[in-house]
Formats: structure tokens, sequence, C-alpha cells
């Protein structure tokens, strides 16, 4: 089996604490038409780089039903900076426009198959999974992107059209797993496509 959520695959199911004071499970989103679940952290570049791109996409695509999660897994004793302190400070200075959350056992990362930050998964109507991989081309430079899947998936998803391109490799930094050395990834995950 692979290590990441294949395409087709449902939503798994969480209970999280998010930076606005309350917990959440997937149920909490089902007035959402579609759900775009990402991993992502506090300090990695390729995020801080793009929180922006994504902001402008959570934005354009609200109207449509389009909710998006995000869902910071990394070890706070990796990066200090990854903690639920420093996630709460970091909603208040940028105001993003999604819920984010604290999975400090990591246990949902594992579960999703969380590669690195950002990793975006796109649910359909069905909570199937229609999109997996990167959002844009250059997540740490923006002004450097050329592509941006997320947008495309998005559009495409929302015009009920099929996913052109439904999975990408995701770039940026790995998951920063507990006890693991900074750049440790499971053996079992690879790339998504070769």
């Amino acid at each position: 089996m692979s290590f990441t959520l294949g395409i087709g695959s449902r939503a798994l199911d969480f209970n999280l604490p998010a930076t606005d004071g309350k917990n959440y499970t997937l149920a909490d989103f089902d007035a959402a038409k579609f759900l775009v679940i990402f991993f992502t952290c506090n300090h990695c570049p390729y995020v801080v780089g793009s929180d922006e791109i994504t902001r402008l996409t959570a934005e354009k695509f609200k109207d449509q039903g389009v909710q998006f999660v995000g869902i910071n897994s990394n070890s706070e004793n990796t990066y200090q900076e990854d903690d639920f302190t420093h996630m709460v400070e970091r909603m208040k200075t940028h105001q993003f426009p999604w819920v984010y959350l604290r999975d400090e056992s990591q246990e949902i990362a594992e579960k999703y198959g969380a590669l690195r930050t950002p990793h975006f998964y796109v649910f359909d109507s069905q909570r199937r999974l229609v999109y997996t991989g990167r959002g844009v081309d250059s997540p740490r430079d923006a002004s450097k992107i050329t592509v941006n899947d997320l947008d495309r998936a998005l559009e495409e998803l929302t015009s009920g059209k099929m996913i052109s391109v439904p999975v990408t490799n995701p770039i940026g930094c790995n998951v920063k797993w507990e006890g693991k050395d900074k750049h440790w990834m499971p053996p079992e995950a690879c790339d998504l496509v070769f």
C-alpha cells in the first residue's frame, strides 16, 4: 500500500484543536461542498513563500463552496516555532482564510501520508480524493511560479470537469517527525509521480 492516500480514497476523520480555541472533526466541514486539507507549518520557507498564493486560491474559491483546512503535524522538538503557541500567533498576524489545526501526535499526518510542507489534498463533494500534491511549482519563491496546480484542480472541480492532473509531487520541507532527524522520511514514503 502506498504511504500517501491514493486518488479516490475517502477523507479520513480527525479530532484536532485549532488556533481559534475549538476542536474540529471532519464532520464539522460537512457544509462545505469541497474540502482542501493541507499539511503545513509555521517555519518552512516553502510554506512561508507560498502562503499568500494559497490565500488567494482559498479566497478565489470560497464562494464556490471550497473550505481550506491547514494541519500542522511538525514536531515542536525539531523546530520550536512549529508549536501551538506560534501557530496562534501566526494566525493572529496573518488572518489566513482557513482553519489551522494542530496534529501533535502526528497520527493524522501518518494516516494521510503527508510527505512535505505544504502537501495538499483536494476532496470532492463525496469526500473522495481528486487531487494530491503541490500547490505551485515554485513555493519557495512566488516570483518564479509558472504553474498553479491547486488552482487548476479547483477550477476543474468547481466546473464539474475531470481533474486533468490529479497527482503531482509536493514541493517543500519534509514533515518533521518526532524523535527523528529533521531530514528523515518514512522508508515507505516516496515521490508520488516519477
